[in-house]
């Protein structure tokens, strides 16, 4: 009986990642998919938080994409290994906090110690040369097959036309005519071949995955770690990071201001551990406050949240604020200016 083959493929939940494995799957391997949680991830619980865009459906991505391909997705924790991936990046960061070139890496020598555990054959992605600046570039691709060890184990099936024959190709388990020669940054190609199979309501093919490409959240973990002294962080820590506004007036505090009624649930599961004050005397937001303010802070935290409650045009709002002590206070404030919140604290 000849051998069935098994390919691993990691599924991002892109459109990149979708189309990749349906090449395979169309070739006659069995395919079964990897995600990793590295923490950072845009998917799943953080479009559940926010109730804005009712109209898109609340869901993992990576997990719709198996679903819509009927392959085995495997859901794999990598928050405490992934740390010196982030905190100490060999080829660096990219834009902003992104380690992509390490990432990369990273996640395929995962995929290979996985393949090797479950007796599969070979690794897929969904890259494409030239579409992403750091890790997806002629010169790195090389890089990324040689540091993770998985050398010609790694296929990728979209631009498998301008690189050299991997393994799976050289052994015949997939026909390399029928792979795909894409590159550059246009997503035109995979959008015409997403509708050649019928796929629609993926998700943005240009989007990213992950928030250490995006600059505000970048600049709220930088600025987490300046006022702490120190590189640590929790998964509670970056879930916080993702939610609400972040507002830091001096060194001493920082102020997280729910956004909407989804971001206020959320963060009132957070009371019992951080100083928090919302506005009794009309309608607002709840906010948090990290860090040890003094009481002239905590009259700058009532003035900032004011701002934010339907008292912004009063000339007093009343602010209910409770330490994490558990003391309580009342005090009355007139809002500080929007221009002023934006202009001076505004993580």
């Amino acid at each position: 009986m000849k051998k069935q083959i098994k390919a691993v493929s990691l599924i991002s939940g892109g459109l990149d990642s979708l189309l990749s494995t349906k090449l395979m799957l169309d070739q006659g391997v069995h395919v079964e998919g990897i995600n990793f949680f590295t923490g950072f991830c845009v998917e799943g619980h953080t479009h559940a938080i926010r109730k804005q865009k009712k109209d898109k459906p609340k869901r993992n991505n990576a997990l719709w994409v198996a679903e819509q391909l009927d392959i085995k997705l495997h859901i794999i924790d990598v928050i405490e290994e992934y740390r010196d991936v982030l905190l100490n990046p060999k080829h660096g960061y990219g834009k902003n906090m992104n380690p992509c070139l390490d990432c990369k890496g990273f996640m395929v020598k995962k995929a290979k110690q996985w393949m090797l555990e479950h007796d599969f054959d070979f690794i897929i992605t969904g890259e494409v040369m030239g579409q992403r600046p750091m890790s997806q570039r002629k010169e790195t691709m090389p890089i990324v097959q040689a540091e993770s060890g998985a050398d010609d184990l790694l296929l990728r099936p979209l631009c498998a036309k301008h690189l050299p024959p991997t393994k799976a190709e050289i052994e015949g388990w997939v026909d390399r005519e029928k792979l795909l020669d894409f590159s550059g940054r246009t997503r035109k190609p995979q959008m015409a071949l997403a509708k050649q199979y019928g796929f629609e309501d993926y998700a943005t093919p240009a989007g990213g995955c992950c928030f250490l490409t995006d600059k505000q959240y970048s600049d709220k973990l930088v600025d987490m770690w300046q006022s702490r002294g120190s590189r640590e962080y929790q998964l509670d820590d970056l879930m916080m990071l993702k939610v609400g506004r972040h507002i830091r007036p001096n060194p001493r505090f920082k102020m997280i201001v729910a956004r909407e009624e989804g971001e206020v649930k959320f963060l009132e599961g957070y009371r019992n551990q951080y100083a928090n004050l919302y506005p009794t005397s009309c309608n607002g937001p709840l906010a948090l406050i990290d860090g040890e303010p003094t009481q002239a802070d905590l009259q700058i935290a009532a003035k900032i949240l004011a701002r934010y409650s339907q008292g912004r045009d009063s000339d007093s709002v009343d602010v209910e604020v409770k330490l994490d002590t558990g003391i309580m206070q009342m005090l009355s404030v007139k809002p500080f200016s929007a221009d002023e919140i934006q202009k001076n604290w505004m993580v």
